[in-house]
C-alpha cells in the first residue's frame, strides 16, 4: 500500500520553521528563565510580549464585542453574517493572550492568583479578572457553532435562551478592560513620553480597539477569501469602512486636544525619534486611511478596503508599541532578543493555523457557502488566479512606507547622539530629574504678583522643589493637570489662590502638612515687605 504524504507547500514549510523556532523560544524561556529569553531589565521589565502580545492582541479582539453588540443588542441584521468569524477571531485572540502571558509572567503557575487573592485597588486586578471572565464569555458565545457541529440539540437551545444577556455582560467586560490596559500607563507620568502620556489614555485605548477591531474583521475577510473562496459581501466591508472613519475622527480630534491642553502639542513638530514614530502611528493609522476610507470610490474597491484596514492595524500596532516601549525609553535602551520575536510570531501564526482549522471543520460560515466558496476555489486554482487585494502594487506601497519610515528614524536617531542642546519644559514633565543631566534646564525663579490681602508676594524655586524629592521628577507637580508649564513672561504670570490650596489642590495638593509643610503656615512662603 502506497503512503500518501501530506502536500508541502511554500506557507507549510515557512510555518514549520516559526513553530520550531518558537519551541526553541519556549524551552529557553521555562528551562533557563526570562534572564537568558530576553533582554528585560529591572529598569525595562515590559517588552514585546507584552506591548504586542498583549497589548495589540487584546485590541485587535475588539471586533468581538463590536459586531456582537451591533447585531444581537442593536438588531442590525445586515451584520450578522460576520458576526461569527469575528468572535472567533475575539475568542482566539484572547486564548493566545493568555498564553503570551504565560511566557512573561515569572512565575507563570500562579497565574490563577488574582482570582482568589483579592486586590480591588489594583489595575492588574481588574484587567485579569475582565479579561478572565471575558474569555469566560467568548466561549459561551462561541459555544452554539460547537454544539451545532456535534447536533448537541439541548445544550444548543440553552444557549439561545440565555444569548442575548451573555452578549451584554461580554460587552460590558470587553469596554472595562480595553479601557483599563491604558490607566496602567497612567500610574507612570514621571516615565513615560509626554506624546503618549495622559489622564485620557483608557479612553484612546478603547476608541483605538474599535477601530483596530473593525479593520480586523475587514482584513481576516480578505484572508478568508484568499484561503477558502469565502468572501463576505462587499456592501457589509464598505459599512465598516464608513464607521471606521468616524472611530478614527474622534480618535484623532481627542488627541490633538489633549496633547494641546497639556502643553504637549508642540513636541509633536521636533525632529526626535518620539515625534517620528508618533506621526508613525497617526499618519499611517489614522490621518491616511481616514482620507481614503472617506472616498467612496476607495471603498468601492476591494484593495482599497483591504489596503486602508492593513494600514488601520499597522497604526493600531505601532501605537501600542509606541505608549508600552518607544515612550517608555527614556536613559535605558531596549531591543528585543531573537527569541522574544520567536515566540511572539509562533503565537501570531498559530493563531492564524486555529482560525483555518475552525473555519475548515466548525460551521463558521454557512454550510452551502462554503461549498459555493470551495467552488470558487478551484476555479481560481484552475485559473492560476491571485486574489487582487494582494497586488504588486500594494506590497510595493507598503513597503515604501515602512522603508521611508526607517530611514527617517535613523536620521533622527543620529541626529539626537549629536545634539548637545537643551530640551524644551513640556519633555521634561515625563522625565526623571538627574541634577548631572546636562540637556534637562530648569527655569529661573518665578516671583508671582502680589493677591488681594496677600501678606507679601511668593517666589517659586524649581531647584529646591526638584531637589527635595526623594526621587526627584517633574511630573510630581506638572502631571495629571496639577500646573500647566509656566511661561516666564510678566503676562503669564497668575496669582495663587489659597482656597484651593485649602482644599488639596493646586499646591495644597504636597502642602497639607503631611507631605510638605501646611498652606496655613503663611510665612513659610510669604516674604513680607
Amino acid at each position: 500500500m502506497d503512503l500518501k504524504l501530506p502536500k508541502i507547500t511554500f506557507w507549510k514549510a515557512i510555518a514549520a520553521l516559526i513553530f520550531a523556532g518558537g519551541l526553541y523560544a519556549t524551552i529557553v524561556r521555562f528551562g533557563f528563565g526570562l534572564g537568558a529569553s530576553t533582554n528585560l531589565t529591572d529598569i525595562f521589565p515590559w517588552g514585546i510580549w507584552i506591548g504586542f502580545d498583549v497589548l495589540v492582541g487584546v485590541g485587535l479582539a475588539a471586533g468581538g464585542f463590536v459586531i456582537a453588540a451591533t447585531v444581537h443588542i442593536f438588531h442590525l441584521e445586515k451584520y450578522e453574517s460576520i458576526a461569527r468569524p469575528t468572535i472567533l477571531t475575539a475568542f482566539m485572540g484572547y486564548l493566545l493572550v493568555v498564553v503570551a502571558l504565560m511566557f512573561d509572567l515569572g512565575r507563570p503557575y500562579r497565574i490563577w492568583h488574582p482570582l482568589i487573592m483579592w486586590n480591588p485597588h489594583s489595575v492588574m486586578f481588574e484587567v485579569g479578572w475582565c479579561v478572565t471572565l471575558y474569555t469566560i464569555v467568548l466561549a459561551l458565545e462561541f459555544s452554539p457553532i460547537v454544539f451545532e457541529k456535534f447536533n448537541l440539540k439541548l445544550p444548543l437551545k440553552l444557549i439561545r435562551s440565555i444569548y442575548l444577556p451573555i452578549v451584554i455582560v461580554g460587552v460590558l467586560l470587553s469596554t472595562l478592560h480595553q479601557s483599563s490596559l491604558g490607566t496602567l500607563y497612567v500610574l507612570v507620568p514621571d516615565k513615560l513620553h509626554g506624546l503618549w502620556y495622559s489622564p485620557l489614555l483608557p479612553l484612546f485605548f478603547f476608541i483605538s480597539a474599535i477601530a483596530a477591531g473593525l479593520a480586523m474583521t475587514i482584513f481576516e475577510s480578505f484572508l478568508s477569501y484568499r484561503v477558502f473562496g469565502k468572501r463576505l459581501e462587499h456592501d457589509i466591508l464598505a459599512g465598516l469602512g464608513r464607521v471606521i472613519v468616524v472611530v478614527l475622527a474622534v480618535y484623532f480630534v481627542f488627541k490633538i486636544q489633549d496633547l494641546h491642553s497639556r502643553g504637549n502639542l508642540p513636541l509633536v513638530f521636533q525632529f526626535t525619534q518620539q515625534s517620528v514614530m508618533f506621526w508613525g502611528e497617526m499618519g499611517l493609522g489614522v490621518l491616511l486611511p481616514m482620507a481614503l476610507l472617506f472616498s467612496a470610490r476607495v471603498r468601492a474597491k476591494e484593495s482599497g478596503l483591504f489596503f486602508s484596514a492593513l494600514l488601520v492595524l499597522v497604526g493600531f500596532v505601532v501605537s501600542r508599541l509606541n505608549v508600552s516601549i518607544t515612550g517608555m525609553l527614556n536613559s535605558e535602551t531596549y531591543v528585543p532578543k531573537w527569541t522574544e520575536f520567536a515566540v511572539t510570531i509562533a503565537i501570531v501564526a498559530l493563531g492564524f493555523v486555529i482560525f483555518g482549522y475552525a473555519v475548515k471543520y466548525f460551521p463558521v460560515f454557512p454550510k452551502e457557502e462554503m461549498e459555493e466558496a470551495r467552488h470558487i476555489k478551484a476555479a481560481m486554482r484552475a485559473e492560476k488566479k491571485r486574489h487582487p487585494v494582494f497586488s504588486g502594487n500594494i506590497v510595493m506601497a507598503m513597503w515604501a512606507l515602512v522603508l521611508v519610515g526607517t530611514i527617517t528614524y535613523a536620521f533622527t536617531k543620529n541626529s539626537e547622539n549629536n545634539h548637545n542642546g537643551t530640551t524644551t519644559n513640556s519633555d521634561s514633565v515625563s522625565r526623571t530629574f538627574d541634577p548631572m543631566d546636562q540637556e534637562l534646564a530648569l527655569p529661573e525663579d518665578i516671583t508671582f504678583p502680589l493677591g488681594e490681602g496677600s501678606p507679601g508676594p511668593v517666589t517659586f524655586s524649581h531647584q529646591s522643589h526638584v531637589l527635595m524629592q526623594e526621587t526627584p521628577t517633574c511630573a510630581s507637580c506638572h502631571a495629571e493637570g496639577g500646573f500647566s508649564i509656566l511661561k516666564t513672561e510678566p503676562s503669564q504670570k497668575q496669582p495663587l489662590l489659597m482656597e484651593p490650596m485649602y482644599n488639596g489642590e493646586s499646591c495644597g495638593k504636597c502642602h497639607n502638612g503631611k507631605a510638605a509643610f501646611s498652606s496655613e503656615d503663611c510665612q513659610s512662603c510669604h516674604i513680607e515687605q
